[in-house]
């Protein structure tokens, strides 16, 4: 059996790293054409486009495994049989159900590791993405150019004279509100990351409020943060069981959890479909088990998604798999069962 799960093994890998490397470059190119929209709002390194694209290996990964797995396997098992080597393995006594042990074994492996990509990398990846972007967008903000109006830090409307290097010279910052206007102007400023967190810091001013009368304030350096959005921290495996915690009562986290589940669980409750269409006589039937493996993936991709992104109950997620399952089961009876 040892060697038997080698050779399957071996001829499944031979399958599946073109069909993977494929999907995975197409994928690629999808992401590198989104962050190469990111740049009409941002200035973004190619250091830094990498960076983004590591981000979403992960989301990659987790697209592109099931469905490789999935095809490969019926693939394999498809050639095995045009070649007439199932047939050969089954006259030496090895059925179909002890070939499902074989595949059980890696069937499991991937779905336990789409399961950590889903629910662990992915968060994670997406947490860090949310907050690149908003420092970048913090740092967008802070691209003050000299002698240019209608520049905008946050809420202040902000005229800068002059710059040397880093250094702005005579500032002048304005904000209005109902029945109150405020000037701060200062002779220099400069901008200060402190802890992925942008301020400006000015130096040798006033702070001038104007409602009925003029209240005037002198400094001599003064900070101004730029409220950056707020996102959750999820740094630790506590920080992401909490972050799973709250999904039956938000909407979108019940829809990831739905979405992220689905699509784990379909190589290990697809194995009978893996034999179903694996297994066919040369001599009699047609191969046509790499179009039936496509339609079958589409089919279940499209309906999984659409009941994560509409029905959202979490209930269903014990259902699908279950019909998924007892519908393998009929293809197996019709079609291996009374024939080996």
């Amino acid at each position: 059996m040892s060697l038997f799960y080698k050779y399957i093994l071996k001829t499944i890998s031979n399958t599946f790293f073109p069909i993977f490397l494929i999907l995975y470059a197409v994928a690629s190119v999808i992401i590198l054409v989104k962050i190469a929209s990111y740049t009409s709002v941002i200035t973004i390194s190619f250091w830094e486009l990498l960076f983004l694209y590591a981000l979403n290996i992960p989301q990659i990964l987790f697209y592109t495994l099931p469905i490789t797995f999935f095809v490969s396997v019926i693939i394999n098992l498809s050639k095995l049989s045009s070649e007439y080597e199932l047939i050969v393995i089954t006259s030496f006594g090895m059925s179909p159900l002890k070939l499902l042990k074989t595949l059980f074994p890696i069937s499991l492996l991937v779905t336990i590791s789409l399961f950590i990509v889903s629910f662990v990398l992915i968060p994670k990846a997406n947490y860090m993405e949310e907050v690149f972007m908003n420092i970048k967008h913090q740092e967008a903000q802070f691209n003050i150019k000299p002698s240019e109006y209608g520049q905008k830090f946050g809420p202040w409307y902000i005229y800068v004279q002059d710059k040397d290097k880093k250094i702005y010279k005579d500032i002048i910052l304005f904000q209005t509100q109902p029945e109150k206007d405020t000037f701060i102007i200062a002779k220099q400023a400069t901008v200060k990351n402190n802890n992925n967190i942008l301020s400006l810091q000015l130096y040798d001013g006033s702070a001038l409020t104007i409602t009925q009368h003029i209240n005037q304030i002198d400094f001599r350096k003064m900070s101004m943060n730029n409220n950056m959005k707020q996102t959750r921290n999820i740094s630790s495996l506590s920080d992401i069981l909490l972050y799973w915690k709250d999904a039956p009562k938000n909407s979108s986290r019940r829809r990831m959890i739905l979405q992220n589940g689905f699509i784990s669980m379909l190589p290990l409750i697809s194995l009978l479909f893996y034999i179903s269409f694996g297994y066919f006589n040369p001599r009699y039937q047609s191969n046509r088990n790499t179009i039936y493996a496509i339609v079958l993936v589409v089919i279940y991709m499209v309906i999984t998604q659409k009941l994560a992104t509409t029905y959202r109950e979490l209930y269903t997620l014990y259902v699908v798999p279950i019909v998924w399952i007892l519908l393998s089961i009929g293809f197996y009876i019709k079609r291996i069962k009374r024939y080996y």
